[in-house]
């Protein structure tokens, strides 16, 4: 690496314009940094309506109107003059912050590498002024209602270099819709109107905040969320938190506020994420939607150039108020707080009368498998059910029959064998003496029952093995895509299943973009999705591994990880974990009742499964009991 090459140059006062330019560095990253800039400021003139329009992702113009108390025509000058505000005016002032934007570098810098127009009438004035182009301009005379509008056009326009490091128009107007919908949630007081290359996309009236936020977060959030208002002190949090149920696979539905600003603050962050800890386990992320109002003298807001990051001056007492009313909020949920759970069936609906327990093969509440039907492994199971009772004075004579299974294990040794034309584990009739029943062939046994709905209970050489049938079912799915996506690499195609009715639903700006930019990746993946509007995508093909799942889901979840990662990076540096969100989605949910053969079937695939012995997230899939172990804890041979 060569070093910087020495300069003789005399130090000189750098001009007004190239400072202007330095600062748009940090304050103009891109076109939704104006959009955020020029609608707090709509927001400290106490405006009620604002109207803001994009072209061409905010590259070409970005025009925001409001109706709040507009600028004199002898401080429209001053208005795009470098550090110049009328939001503090002392070392005291800076101290106790109570508006959004105070900086006064703003206007100035993005007058710097733009072209710019302030159209501005007071309540007192005859009609509007406006000043064009930097604070040397003219004022002039002209039309508007009261209020401001600032029209911004062709951005970098004298900065190319800067230019070229701007995304895609659809990807660009993704950042500035976001801008939007970040700061119409914490103002539901105020009617907010968006629209990009003329075509209006969203419009909030006023109404409160229930509304506003599941207005913009949709009706998942809204129908899964605890409302929180709680004051401690100077302290006072207010908002909605969502149900752990309702949790998400990405942190991108969490919204933070404090007096009003939107913050990424690792104390609040933690708070939030220890509240949940004792409800919300794994890799998963809550929504929710929190405001933090607070004595300005108490919070640091000047730490950032974007105004995103703050410092409490006692960020303990702060940490400990939103964990504990957070903490408070879930208390309330309960088992029945978000779906309902099955009441206990009742003996008859076991076992009815008259029917001896050894002709239950199947338990009355686990659906009916027909020969040859396809299960959820993918295995096609042909089920021979012994009917008679064990055989006197065989080694199995004194097993329990758990849930209505009741059959010589070396009878279950004869349901499976290996078949050369197929890949999974195909049962063909045969007798015990053919295949002399090995803990080596089937080392996680034969399903007796499932317990809970999340637990498969089996029976093996050793003893009783206890199966996670969700993690389990999780790692076979992750091990079968990770292999089709190697595959693919080697050329053959991936499996894709197409479907009849394309899955249609509501997305943001963003994943609109990240369907138009990584059309490629996507198909790698093996998902055909397509944008039919700009608030719409459709799901069109899913991988074939993946089509039980919801494609939904699905979609937005893969959208994620390309936005976050990139399309080259989510294939290579972050695949496992998007790999792994794709499985847990797919994978067999608790409370699924499974037939006895689905059970065995999941067993088989499990044995024949590299790493199975433990899921995507490092949990066990499986543990043994043996029968020593069972022994002692009924004291026998004692």
């Amino acid at each position: 690496m060569n070093a910087p090459a020495p300069t003789n140059r005399p130090i000189l006062q750098l001009p007004d314009q190239l400072i202007s330019q330095i600062a748009a560095g940090e304050v103009v990253e891109r076109p939704s940094a104006v959009v955020k800039e020029l609608l707090e400021n709509a927001l400290d003139a106490g405006s009620t309506t604002i109207t803001i329009r994009l072209e061409e992702g905010g590259v070409k113009r970005i025009a925001i109107t409001d109706n709040g108390r507009g600028i004199a025509p002898e401080q429209l000058p001053l208005a795009l003059s470098r550090h110049a505000t009328s939001k503090i005016a002392s070392l005291s002032d800076l101290e106790h912050v109570g508006t959004l934007g105070f900086r006064g570098e703003a206007l100035a810098s993005i007058a710097s590498v733009a072209s710019v127009r302030v159209t501005s009438r007071t309540p007192d004035a005859a009609h509007a002024f406006e000043i064009v182009g930097s604070h040397e301009g003219v004022v002039a005379p002209s039309s508007g209602a009261c209020g401001t509008t600032i029209d911004v056009q062709d951005l970098y326009f004298n900065t190319p270099a800067r230019r070229k490091f701007l995304k895609s128009e659809q990807t660009e107007y993704a950042h500035c819709a976001e801008v939007v919908r970040r700061i119409a949630l914490s103002r539901p007081d105020v009617a907010f109107s968006l629209s990009h290359n003329g075509r209006t996309i969203d419009h909030w009236n006023v109404s409160e905040a229930a509304k506003r936020s599941a207005h913009i977060l949709g009706s998942d959030f809204a129908e899964a969320r605890l409302a929180l208002d709680e004051s401690a002190g100077p302290l006072h949090l207010h908002g909605y938190v969502g149900l752990p149920t309702a949790s998400k696979a990405r942190a991108d539905g969490q919204f933070f506020y404090v007096n009003g600003r939107f913050v990424r603050d690792k104390v609040l962050v933690h708070a939030v994420k220890a509240a949940y800890q004792d409800v919300l386990h794994g890799d998963r992320f809550p929504a929710y939607v929190l405001s933090l109002d607070l004595d300005p003298a108490l919070v640091d807001v000047n730490v950032h150039p974007a105004k995103t990051e703050v410092r409490f001056r006692d960020s303990r007492a702060v940490h400990q108020f939103v964990f504990h009313a957070v903490q408070r909020t879930l208390a309330q949920t309960s088992a029945t707080a978000h779906g309902s759970v099955p009441g206990p069936m009742t003996a008859a609906e076991v076992r009815p009368s008259g029917t001896p327990l050894w002709q239950l093969s199947q338990s009355p509440s686990m659906p009916q498998q027909r020969p040859h039907e396809q299960t959820s492994f993918g295995a096609q199971l042909t089920p021979t059910f012994s009917p008679s009772p064990y055989a006197p004075g065989s080694r199995w004579d004194d097993a329990a029959t758990g849930g209505g299974v009741a059959q010589r294990l070396e009878s279950y040794g004869a349901l499976f064998a290996s078949d050369a034309t197929s890949t999974a584990a195909v049962p063909v009739p045969m007798s015990a003496a053919d295949k002399p029943l090995s803990n080596d062939d089937f080392p996680l046994g034969f399903a007796l029952a499932q317990l809970h709905g999340i637990y498969i209970l089996a029976q093996n050489t050793r003893g009783l093995v206890l199966v996670d049938m969700h993690a389990a079912h999780e790692r076979i799915l992750y091990e079968q895509i990770k292999n089709a996506l190697d595959a693919q690499a080697q050329g053959q195609e991936m499996q894709v299943q197409a479907l009849l009715i394309p899955v249609t639903f509501y997305a943001d700006a963003m994943e609109v973009a990240t369907v138009h930019e990584h059309a490629d990746t996507l198909k790698t993946l093996g998902f055909d999705i397509a944008a039919l509007s700009p608030t719409t995508l459709a799901v069109r093909s899913v991988p074939t591994l993946l089509k039980n799942a919801d494609a939904q889901t699905l979609a937005r979840d893969v959208l994620r990880d390309v936005r976050e990662f990139g399309g080259s990076r989510v294939l290579i540096e972050r695949r496992n974990e998007l790999l792994g969100t794709l499985a847990c989605h797919t994978a067999v949910r608790a409370n699924r009742i499974l037939s006895t053969p689905e059970m065995n079937a999941l067993l088989r695939q499990m044995e024949s499964t590299e790493r199975a012995d433990q899921c995507n997230h490092g949990r066990p899939t499986w543990v043994q009991l043996e029968i020593s172990a069972l022994d002692k804890l009924f004291l026998r041979g004692q």
